[in-house]
């Protein structure tokens, strides 16, 4: 009668330390399947060195080589075998269609408050064991009192089922004050009310900040061994499909970003493979068929795809720092899907970026936004300056940017910040140019 269902998802873990682990999902195919999968593998820290995409429209077949990022990340397999069951559609017709009508259904939105002492790394510490629970954080509200204690709201959705009890509410709560220690002065969990539901903007964006953060011109600063993309698409190949072959610069969630826009653009991929990377570029071809099974024929369809492949494979998150008069505000934009969710680990990358930076956080909220034609989920952190980073200086914004953005995309880089002011107070320690690693600050949060 077919397969089981432990037989839909098999990992093969690797023996030795370094080397990828096999997933392999067989299972019937539904539209989005790839980019389900890969958002998964994405929320679980996985770096994929290369995967094989097959479908004939009915049923999918997928490999894909995995190693943790870090390699020391330590990664539950058995749950990640069940979260990738859960996006594969049954094999038994009754089943899927139950399936189908309980997917219709809103995620339920719960919110974590808690209340603490302030120290150095709380936010991080927080958002990391949320990671690890499969806690996903939708919205974020953080607000320090002027006696050094803060309030955050987490506003997350559970993706492993454990908040809907009250005893998995409780040990959720008894993890919390495990990692926060004597800091922790008390946390609860509620369902968000429809009050809660519809707060989805930030409080405000100011024009300025917007008009910059949303452009299609915005501008990277990065160093001069940026890779640009390159997207092509040929139609002589295949009789059936166009073969669209990708070149980028290899990036967390790059192969996740390239089938996120497939799906949202009813691109079907038949098959697909994704090499390793080669002096950190990474190559996909991809036999691809318009929404109604047919070749991308139109010139214009054509432009506008690989328009749009380039444009968020080049800039898949968008990050800048503001002043509001004498406070420094760093903002972090990325596109959300078409189905509404926003992307994977952001807050937690961004906290782990300022940690190791030493950046003191005042408060921090995530939010949506909406242009034209798009919708983008955004993240506003109010940072806290003190006498070794002075944050008012040009060279010391820059690194900020530099080294949340490389931690948001994966490139690995020792971030010295090159604080002129710093260097006034610390020139007796050296002689000429002194650059000092905000890592050993002594930031709080």
């Amino acid at each position: 009668m077919g397969m089981s269902s432990e037989d839909v998802v098999l990992i093969e873990k690797s023996k030795n330390s370094g080397d990828p682990t096999v997933v392999t999902v067989n299972c019937p195919d539904k539209a989005g399947l790839g980019c389900d999968l890969l958002r998964v593998v994405l929320e679980f820290g996985l770096y994929v060195t290369r995967g094989d995409f097959s479908t004939d429209g009915k049923w999918c077949y997928v490999v894909l080589w995995v190693v943790p990022r870090p390699i020391s990340l330590r990664v539950d397999w058995e749950r990640l075998n069940k979260r990738l069951v859960s996006c594969c559609p049954s094999m038994m017709p009754a089943f899927y269609l139950d399936q189908i009508s309980s997917s219709c259904k809103s995620t339920p939105l719960y919110l974590l408050k808690v209340f603490s002492m302030d120290r150095k790394g709380f936010i991080h510490d927080v958002t990391k064991l949320l990671c690890d629970l499969e806690l996903t954080i939708q919205r974020l509200k953080v607000m320090t009192t002027p006696d050094g204690k803060v309030l955050d709201l987490f506003f997350v959705t559970d993706s492993m089922n454990i908040l809907h009890t009250k005893i998995g509410r409780e040990e959720t709560c008894e993890h919390l004050s495990v990692v926060l220690g004597e800091c922790c002065i008390s946390c609860e969990i509620e369902l968000a009310g429809p009050g809660y539901e519809c707060q989805q903007g930030l409080s405000s964006i100011p024009e300025p900040i917007a008009e910059k953060l949303f452009s299609r011109e915005f501008s990277i600063i990065e160093d001069a061994s940026k890779v640009e993309a390159s997207v092509m698409i040929d139609n002589l190949l295949s009789p059936a499909h166009s073969l669209l072959q990708i070149q980028c610069r290899d990036q967390k969630g790059l192969i996740y970003d390239i089938l996120r826009i497939s799906k949202d653009c009813d691109i079907q991929i038949s098959y697909g493979r994704v090499s390793s990377s080669v002096n950190g570029v990474r190559s996909l071809e991809l036999f691809v068929q318009n929404e109604d099974g047919k070749k991308i024929l139109s010139n214009e369809d054509q432009i506008a795809l690989c328009s749009r492949l380039k444009e968020e494979m080049m800039q898949p998150l968008r990050v800048m720092i503001s002043n509001r008069g004498p406070d420094t505000e760093l903002w972090v934009a990325n596109l959300a899907e078409l189905s509404g969710r926003g992307r994977p680990r952001v807050v937690y990358d961004v906290t782990f970026a300022l940690k190791t930076l030493g950046i003191c956080i005042f408060s921090a909220e995530i939010g949506r936004h909406s242009t034209l034609d798009r919708e983008w989920e955004v993240y506003r952190f109010l940072l806290v300056e003190n006498q070794k980073i002075l944050l008012s200086s040009k060279h010391v914004k820059l690194d900020i940017i530099n080294k949340v953005r490389r931690t948001l995309m994966g490139w690995s880089q020792i971030t010295i910040i090159r604080s002129k002011d710093y260097e006034m107070v610390q020139k007796t320690q050296a002689k000429g140019l002194i650059s000092w690693s905000m890592a050993e600050s002594n930031g709080k949060r």
